[in-house]
């Protein structure tokens, strides 16, 4: 991944984390819990009650993401991680404004979600 202050698309092998992510949280697994994903870390309790919270006053229950929201999900370099922005879908929107905030480290690598939000 690079490390400029450039935004660049989502690489793809972390698409498949992602998509992971979301059917959890489309199956009302917000702290990731049972889903248990591989290089992904578990969510507290207050973060996954205020996804839980952004997702339903957005009005339109989220949905598996669909393959057009990676033209518009991007990540950037913030100092010693890479900081992730996933569009996200609803059942009336492939790709919404509701977007996915999340960091990533390398060696080893580790995914962990900060919140789910309409920037």
């Amino acid at each position: 991944m690079a490390q400029d202050e450039q935004e660049h698309p989502i690489p793809e092998e972390l698409r498949g984390v992602f998509v992971q992510i979301v059917d959890a949280f489309v199956a009302g697994d917000y702290s990731l819990r049972a889903a248990g994903i591989a290089d992904v870390d578990l969510i507290d309790a207050d973060t996954a009650e205020s996804i839980e919270k952004c997702i339903a006053a957005y009005g339109d229950p989220l949905a598996p993401l669909d393959p057009a929201v990676w033209e518009r999900s991007c990540y950037g370099c913030s100092g010693d991680h890479w900081e992730m922005l996933v569009d996200l879908t609803t059942q009336h929107e492939p790709v919404s404004d509701l977007t996915l905030h999340a960091d990533v480290r390398r060696d080893p690598l580790r995914v962990a979600v900060r919140s789910v939000h309409v920037p």
